[in-house]
């Protein structure tokens, strides 16, 4: 079900929302949607869609209006949730709900939505394959734990449980070489695998998943609105002396995302001293490990983004080199405290 608010922009710059509809989720529902934009709208009137974010479920109608030269904007779901904390609405349905996606459409100048390259989208198919395999490998292999030490364990059982096992393990073996050939069908994806695997504690595996649950940072503007796209933002309640409500991350994201960066941050703690000296502060600080994890992942998430973005490797001591670099282009800088 696709609901639908047709609304315009005025010349004194304020908003009217004319038409409202509700249309099915298929190609039919599109033709229909689209016969009806038409008919309402004025000959001189420019058409933009705008739609939220919604999982898989706005991406076939995104691209069918792609394929007819539409201009579409896809905003992100925490976007219309903050914004329509701004409007005076009561009850959230579909209804209030798209009114508000048509006004903030309309009060904004947005980027125009390309798709993504078709690599990112079939390795995010992949990737959660994967995902959904290695979960039923680990159930199963509980399983033949539990058998297996039962005292009248069940041999047919365990010899079930090891040809699924196995069947799991052929199969995640088949998903990480598709995974593999189609980074190479891509410069751009290959590159990108390439740099973000640099970093320590990350491997090809995790620079994928993270490429393709992000859809190649698409729509992702900055660092912060990365963080938040993960769920790994922190959201904190605080009013006055009374409440004080402990800080904690929104988890408000994606949960794919944020699940390919749990092992990896543990991994990166071990082998990289500044990954480890940001867990330990953290840890002495809160004593909850989770929380230093936490801090790792999301410095871990924001290098990928920067080094994805300005296509360098990752470099150990960029920070100090950089200062080093600033004194030798301004050396009358570093001796200035002296004077």
């Amino acid at each position: 079900m696709i609901v639908v608010s047709l609304g315009k922009l005025l010349e004194d710059l304020s908003t009217e929302i004319r038409e409202y509809q509700i249309f099915s989720n298929n190609e039919k529902g599109f033709e229909q949607l689209l016969q009806w934009v038409y008919d309402k709208k004025s000959e001189q009137t420019n058409v933009v869609f705008v739609m939220e974010s919604t999982g898989v479920y706005h991406e076939r109608f995104a691209y069918f209006l792609h394929s007819k030269e539409e201009k579409v904007v896809i905003v992100l779901a925490n976007k219309i949730s903050n914004f329509m904390r701004t409007l005076e609405i009561k009850t959230v349905t579909d209804k209030t709900c798209s009114i508000a996606i048509t006004q903030f459409g309309l009060g904004r100048k947005l980027k125009e939505w390309q798709p993504s390259n078709i690599v990112y989208k079939e390795l995010q198919q992949l990737s959660r394959e994967k995902n959904q395999v290695i979960s039923e490998r680990v159930v199963c292999m509980n399983q033949l734990h539990a058998e297996k030490i039962q005292a009248l364990p069940n041999l047919k059982t365990i010899k079930r449980l090891d040809e699924r096992i196995l069947l799991l393990q052929n199969q995640e073996r088949e998903i990480n070489a598709d995974m593999l050939e189609k980074v190479e069908e891509s410069k751009e994806a290959s590159e990108g695998v390439d740099l973000m695997s640099s970093i320590p504690g990350i491997g090809k595996a995790t620079a994928i998943a993270v490429l393709a649950e992000t859809n190649g940072f698409e729509l992702i503007r900055n660092k912060k609105q990365l963080t938040s796209y993960a769920g790994l933002d922190i959201r904190e309640k605080q009013s006055g002396t009374s409440i004080k409500g402990k800080a904690r991350i929104s988890k408000k994201g994606n949960k794919n995302l944020r699940k390919s960066l749990h092992f990896p941050s543990i991994t990166a703690t071990r082998v990289s001293n500044q990954y480890q000296e940001l867990f330990h502060r953290i840890v002495s600080k809160t004593g909850i490990k989770m929380k230093g994890l936490v801090a790792v992942q999301r410095k871990i998430l924001e290098l990928m983004y920067t080094l994805f973005k300005n296509k360098t490797p990752y470099q150990a001591n960029y920070q100090q080199n950089r200062v080093a670099n600033q004194k030798d282009s301004y050396p009358m800088l570093a001796d200035s405290g002296s004077l």
